[in-house]
């Protein structure tokens, strides 16, 4: 028996699963955002930003009590602006995080 083939059966005897490792490292796992709620009177919501200008393209105004997402100490926050997924219209942006409050909430 090939050396190869020893190694495999003893691999296999022992309970060891051999896998590639090929592209495993890279990848990440995706983070559901907790529920939440815009607790501010309304609150910009932003398409993106940019770390020298700050938020930019104006997507909405987001009235109180909209349905968001966001979940601390995973999605980013920029200078005060954290990465939010509205619920309503399913897209992600950018708000005030203290503007995001009242998780788990629904």
């Amino acid at each position: 028996m090939p050396r190869s083939s020893l190694r495999l059966a003893a691999a296999l005897g022992a309970g060891i699963l051999l896998a590639p490792l090929a592209g495993t490292a890279a990848q990440a796992e995706t983070v559901v955002p907790r529920h939440a709620i815009n607790i501010c009177q309304s609150a910009s919501f932003y398409a993106n930003y940019n770390s020298a200008s700050g938020p930019y393209g104006l997507k909405r105004v987001l009235p109180y009590g909209d349905k968001i997402g966001h979940t601390p100490n995973v999605h980013p926050v920029y200078s005060g602006w954290a990465a939010t997924f509205d619920f309503g219209p399913n897209d992600w942006g950018y708000m005030r995080i203290e503007c995001i409050g009242g998780y788990d909430s629904w």
